[in-house]
């Protein structure tokens, strides 16, 4: 039988990962034009970097309750024997799909924050033809890492239960 206490955790770890990837997601970094006193140069003036500690605590969150369940599975690959079945079958494959989406969403938040960390401080200092611009990280960056962590979440909690189902049932055979 599946630990209760570890769906829970697991849950609740992937809820709050979500909602900080929504949260860095509407609060992303954008950067305007702005010259100086003297209009010598132009320079980027940014808003609030708070989308990058969102980004990075939705990453780090995701990551520790992606340990607790490869930890409480014994990441399949340690441990005793599973009973050959449906259950098995089923393990396999949400073990591969939730090491997917998992990677992508970590990728997707990782990029996203060092990307909207990253700002150019000086647009127009010298005569050139064209200067730097205050590029932002793109709309939508933040959302798809959000998305692929919801996608983790369903998938691994599916994962540990099916999991939890082959190994019992090789405890416990039908004869």
């Amino acid at each position: 039988m599946a630990s209760k206490l570890v769906i829970i955790i697991v849950f609740i770890l992937d809820l709050i990962a979500v909602g900080l990837a929504i949260a860095a997601e509407q609060r992303r970094s954008v950067g305007k034009v702005v010259p100086d006193k003297e209009k010598v140069y132009e320079y980027c003036e940014y808003g609030s970097d708070i989308a990058t500690s969102y980004g990075a605590g939705a990453f780090v969150l995701l990551l520790t309750s992606q340990v607790i369940i490869m930890v409480a599975s014994r990441c399949f690959c340690c441990g005793k024997a599973l009973n050959p079945g449906g259950s098995r079958a089923c393990a396999i494959m949400l073990f591969l799909i939730c090491w997917v989406f998992f990677l992508i969403a970590e990728i997707c938040l990782l990029a996203a924050s060092i990307r909207n960390a990253y700002h150019t401080k000086y647009r127009k200092m010298w005569n050139i033809d064209e200067p730097p611009s205050c590029e932002v990280i793109r709309k939508g960056v933040f959302a798809a890492g959000a998305s692929f962590a919801l996608f983790t979440a369903i998938v691994s909690q599916f994962y540990y239960v099916c999991y939890s189902r082959a190994r019992d049932d090789y405890k416990t055979p039908p004869y």
